[in-house]
């Protein structure tokens, strides 16, 4: 099979990394698995309405960059961003329980899938409009600044957003202003379901950070640690300097853009291939080799599986949401 462009990154050496360092991060990519695989089969059973876009295949990502945050950084996201709430410090529970449309949900029930969000630990969305919220985010590095509170913002978009007009807009007062910031472009190869090479002359997101003066990056996302190291860097100069980097991380989405997509426009060799690449499988193979005993990572499976299936119950025996907005309980997309 031949893959897509975006996917020829140069191949890399496994990061060095201990138990310690590895295991909560592999927690954490296990967790998201688990929490969106309950949210697919919920949504089967009618329980989810609304749309319902996974991050399977992607959990390095999120979890990898987010672990190089303080409490006080910003993280905001698109609507493909379960794991990246997870990942900043909120609960399954209330997530769990907003995909459910429940009152006890992250947003009262009224948000739904697309739009998490989460004042305490500084999770600013949960964007539904592609691209839109690269603006919003630059915003938000501005706001930092200009009170010098040392924060940093971390802002993640698809491929697929590096075509709209927001993003350049964001990009180039990132650039101009020299805001703490680092746009993160999670490069899944589909702009919902058009491969990239129709929808980009070049395939290389991170080559638009050269017109603005901007540093950058591109690695392949399937091993969480260096997405860890890599990723320090650019929050490093951020919080440091104050220049903004453009980083693309090359991963992959194992199922389609949403529930309703069953993504034939992509081949089963394709995703296969992917497959065998799973973060989450790596990084588990990775923790045994680094020492990590049988009990100890049987005992954190089970940790992870008894969360999961308590966010679980807790969605489905919290109240409804107070009022209904016909898109988040209602629908199919």
């Amino acid at each position: 099979m031949t893959l897509p462009d975006s996917a020829r990154v140069e191949p890399e050496q496994a990061e060095p990394t201990t138990v310690d360092e590895l295991a909560p991060l592999y927690r954490q990519m296990l967790a998201i698995r688990r929490m969106e695989e309950a949210a697919a089969k919920a949504y089967s059973q009618g329980k989810i309405g609304g749309f319902l876009h996974l991050i399977i295949g992607q959990e390095a990502v999120c979890v990898g960059s987010i672990a190089t945050l303080k409490p006080e950084d910003y993280v905001v996201a698109t609507y493909r961003e379960h794991g990246h709430a997870y990942a900043k410090g909120i609960a399954a529970r209330p997530i769990m329980a907003e995909l459910y449309g429940k009152k006890t949900g992250l947003v009262k029930g009224l948000g739904g899938s697309m739009h998490l969000f989460d004042k305490a630990t500084n999770f600013l969305g949960g964007h539904g409009i592609v691209g839109g919220h690269v603006p919003l985010a630059a915003g938000a590095a501005f706001a930092s600044k200009y009170r010098g509170d040392g924060r940093v913002t971390v802002c993640y978009f698809g491929d697929g957003a590096a075509t709209i007009g927001g993003f350049a807009e964001g990009l180039a007062l990132a650039a101009l202003w020299k805001l703490p910031i680092v746009l993160i472009c999670e490069n899944n190869q589909y702009s919902m379901g058009t491969p990239l090479y129709r929808s980009l002359a070049v395939e290389d997101v991170s080559l638009r950070a050269l017109a603005h003066g901007m540093a950058r990056d591109r690695f392949d996302g399937d091993d969480v640690i260096r997405v860890k190291r890599r990723i320090a860097e650019a929050v490093e100069r951020a919080r440091t300097t104050g220049e903004p980097s453009l980083v693309e991380i090359v991963t992959y989405r194992f199922r389609g853009h949403s529930m309703s997509d069953p993504g034939l426009y992509r081949t089963k060799d394709e995703v296969e291939e992917w497959r065998r690449r799973d973060p989450l499988n790596r990084a588990r193979e990775r923790l045994i080799e680094v020492g990590i005993t049988a009990a100890a990572l049987d005992a954190l499976e089970a940790d992870v599986k008894a969360e999961i299936e308590d966010a679980v119950r807790f969605a489905e025996e919290s109240p409804a949401a107070d009022a209904y907005l016909p898109y988040v309980t209602k629908g199919a997309q």
